[in-house]
């Protein structure tokens, strides 16, 4: 996966506006939530403020949900929630709540997700402590009723290829296939409008459904061609809006996917069908939990040297040749804690240079062939800087990066940070020797 850490929002946003299917006023919002938490709707008008997770075992399976994807769960409903979750998960947010007054959520005034996407962009996306879980395709996993199927077949990274085929002039057969990227997902298919057949318009009105429905909130298609003043966004729209509706559905898997998605004419219903297939894919072993790549304590003391109470790295999150990403949790349970500042504790800030420089250590000598029989010695600390006081409680990261390596001394780049404020920094020179 292109990302490692699970994702959350910043700061809280909220939409208002008029549920597509219920015609009721609604507001939406969205507000961060801790690593592994998922994806959650909160009914605030309810009492008690019940919640219901987005998974697949919430899912509603009914005549109701062919044209959306429902949850339910000890009574409380939560329906049309496909571009909700298409605008969290097309970001790369693993983790929010998502507070409704209403049973369903405002459609966005142009029938796309992009509103969402625009106030979520505003209020910020931040990595957040932990590392990313996804799904790997290690065997493909179909479903298929007549011509309509989906499939996953193995990938190294999430595709998504759609085609639709309508007894209609103005939409006819569409195809489009896209790697699903952040930036892809904000300019190819966030955009991309909901869609309906004129002539199904009465048929869904007696179903009780499109009551807040509009030529503003839809596209609206006949034989001669579309009822909306203006031009399409895509020449493709209309199959660019099924792939929307498709990442909505599958964030009920509640976890990214790596995998190539290949869906023919497949609607909300048989979407919801694959997910769950998917998960029966799972218990036979065709697809996979993964974690993104990282080292925990027992990994980091093969590496360092370092042992309690003077190792400072919790976890190595990201590593390659030339950055490393270490994570620490500063507990008040710290034996320094009792004669620093007795009263009014912080983190010292020699502990934090000697974190980061320990967090550099782990890459040093990640790149020697036995790191056991090797130590990272410190040379020369320049340009150290202490931003932001560090307390009990916080978890601070540390980023470093390699700047020059020469023989067996190099220079280093470092950055602390907690909940993405920079805490300190500094420029480390150190130098492998025999242990």
């Amino acid at each position: 996966m292109a990302r490692s850490l699970q994702r959350t929002i910043r700061g809280e946003c909220s939409y208002t506006g008029i549920g597509i299917h219920t015609g009721q006023e609604t507001t939406v919002t969205f507000k961060p939530a801790p690593p592994n938490s998922g994806i959650t709707f909160v009914r605030v008008d309810l009492p008690g403020a019940p919640s219901v997770e987005a998974s697949i075992r919430n899912a509603v399976t009914s005549d109701d949900a062919t044209r959306r994807t429902m949850l339910s769960k000890n009574g409380v409903n939560i329906s049309t929630v496909e571009h909700v979750l298409a605008a969290l998960t097309g970001l790369g947010v693993d983790n929010a709540v998502v507070e409704l007054d209403r049973d369903e959520p405002a459609e966005p005034t142009d029938g796309s997700c992009k509103p969402f996407v625009d106030i979520l962009t505003e209020a910020g996306i931040e990595d957040q402590d932990a590392p990313l879980q996804y799904l790997e395709v290690l065997e493909p996993v179909t479903v298929q009723d007549g011509d309509v199927y989906v499939t996953v077949s193995p990938d190294e990274d999430f595709r998504i290829s759609f085609t639709i085929d309508y007894d209609n002039p103005t939409i006819g057969t569409q195809f489009t296939s896209f790697k699903i990227t952040e930036e892809n997902f904000r300019n190819e298919i966030a955009p991309a409008r909901t869609y309906a057949l004129k002539r199904d318009i009465d048929g869904l009105k007696k179903m009780g459904l499109i009551k807040g429905g509009s030529l503003e909130n839809s596209v609206v298609v006949d034989d001669e061609g579309i009822l909306n003043k203006g031009d399409l966004r895509f020449p493709d729209e209309f199959v660019r809006h099924k792939v929307l509706d498709m990442m909505g559905d599958l964030a009920l898997l509640g976890m990214p996917i790596k995998g190539h998605v290949y869906s023919s004419k497949s609607g909300h219903a048989s979407n919801v069908r694959f997910v769950r297939a998917i998960v029966d894919g799972i218990k036979q072993g065709k697809i996979r939990y993964r974690e993104t790549t990282s080292w925990d304590i027992n990994d980091i003391e093969k590496v360092l040297p370092h042992r309690y109470p003077f190792l400072f790295v919790d976890r190595i999150l990201e590593l390659d040749d030339r950055r490393v990403v270490g994570v620490k949790n500063f507990s008040m349970n710290e034996w320094f804690f009792v004669g620093h500042f007795p009263g009014h504790p912080i983190v010292p800030a020699v502990v934090l240079i000697e974190a980061m420089a320990q967090v550099g250590g782990f890459l040093l000598l990640s790149r020697v062939e036995h790191p056991e029989e090797n130590l990272a010695y410190f040379g020369k600390i320049e340009n150290a800087k202490f931003r932001k006081p560090v307390f009990p409680g916080d978890t601070v990261r540390f980023e470093l990066e390699l700047l020059r390596l020469r023989g067996g001394t190099c220079k280093m780049r470092g950055t602390a940070y907690v909940k993405g404020t920079v805490v300190a920094e500094g420029e480390f020179w150190s130098q492998v020797v025999d242990r």
